[in-house]
């Protein structure tokens, strides 16, 4: 190719990949992005203002050729890129297990035949399922719920058999509702945060599906990011194992509304609505495996997270993406 990367990263217009992009480039790095814009965005990354660092190519995981192209020359691969929502999954299990499933074993593919170095893949804490322990260890018996947790954990597999086959290294981080710039609340399907504070910024009523004191261990963007950057330069041996990438504390998503009214200096009103089939009820993840083997520590915690969600919610709102994308931006300067 034209020019050279040290970095790809799969899904790099979405949500956690433009983050990654930001910070990587902040850092000095050059960076390829692989996206087929499904439901990521360019003008996530046209805040960024290291743009000549940034090599994009719009194409699809499932394209060996669009893979290859994306591998050639690099030596660490972040895959970010997948068909992300548990409800989503539920309406369109096939393309949920062809993006999430096939798609990474084509990534993996790529990546070993390039002579890439090491794949760090996005897995999902949405395996554990509905387990009655917690802290969620990444040693229990998974037990998925959903086909989108079907899937992440298939793909879990390949990393980890794709690491003993091949001269390749590999991690999962299990990741725990990530939140901040950069996600969107559009459809049905978004995640909590960006859809109750879109509401609340929409003097509009906040919907929680359920009773509301379900919980969920939000880890704000930049802990997520940190983990995968302190994953790919950690001197340890990464041999497909599978870590938990969290905040280490579990929140009622009740609470979560009144710290979101908080933030805006005003009460916000609640309808609650039948629970979600694949919900589970209650999360928090143990990280003392991410701690062992690679320092993680999140320094970000979930409070304190809002205000800059808040602010990439209302930019977005005000003036579109592509402004709203240097909110993001902001985090990594």
């Amino acid at each position: 190719m034209a020019s050279s990367a040290k970095y790809l990263v799969t899904g790099g217009a979405g949500f956690i990949g433009a983050n990654l992009v930001a910070a990587l480039t902040a850092a000095g790095e050059r960076v390829r992005v692989l996206d087929n814009v499904a439901t990521g965005h360019w003008a996530n990354l046209d805040g960024i203002p290291q743009q000549s660092q940034i090599e994009r190519i719009e194409g699809d995981i499932r394209d060996p050729a669009a893979v290859a192209r994306a591998v050639e020359g690099v030596e660490i691969v972040f895959h970010e890129a997948a068909l992300g929502s548990v409800p989503k999954s539920v309406a369109r299990p096939v393309e949920s297990d062809s993006v999430n499933t096939n798609g990474t074993v084509t990534v993996l593919d790529g990546a070993r035949h390039a002579g890439v170095k090491r794949l760090i893949f996005a897995a999902s804490s949405s395996a554990y399922g509905e387990t009655a322990e917690l802290p969620k260890r990444e040693t229990m018996t998974p037990q998925a719920l959903s086909p989108y947790a079907v899937s992440k954990f298939a793909a879990e597999g390949y990393v980890r058999v794709f690491a003993a086959l091949y001269s390749i290294e590999t991690l999962s981080l299990r990741y725990f509702n990530v939140f901040g710039p950069a996600q969107t609340p559009d459809g049905p399907y978004a995640a909590a945060i960006p859809r109750f504070v879109d509401r609340a910024l929409s003097n509009s009523p906040i919907e929680i599906y359920g009773d509301g004191e379900q919980t969920r261990d939000f880890c704000f963007v930049k802990n997520t990011v940190r983990a995968n950057l302190l994953a790919a330069s950690t001197p340890n041996k990464l041999s497909g194992q599978v870590v938990n990438v969290a905040g280490g504390r579990r929140i009622a998503l009740n609470a979560l509304v009144t710290e979101i009214g908080r933030a805006l200096g005003r009460s916000v009103e609640v309808v609650h609505g039948a629970p979600r089939s694949g919900d589970i009820r209650h999360s928090l993840g143990d990280i003392s495996r991410a701690a062992e083997l690679f320092g993680y520590a999140p320094e970000v915690t979930w409070e304190d997270g809002i205000a800059p969600t808040i602010a990439f919610l209302t930019t977005l709102r005000d003036k579109g993406i592509a402004p709203a994308s240097s909110v993001m931006a902001k985090l990594w300067s």
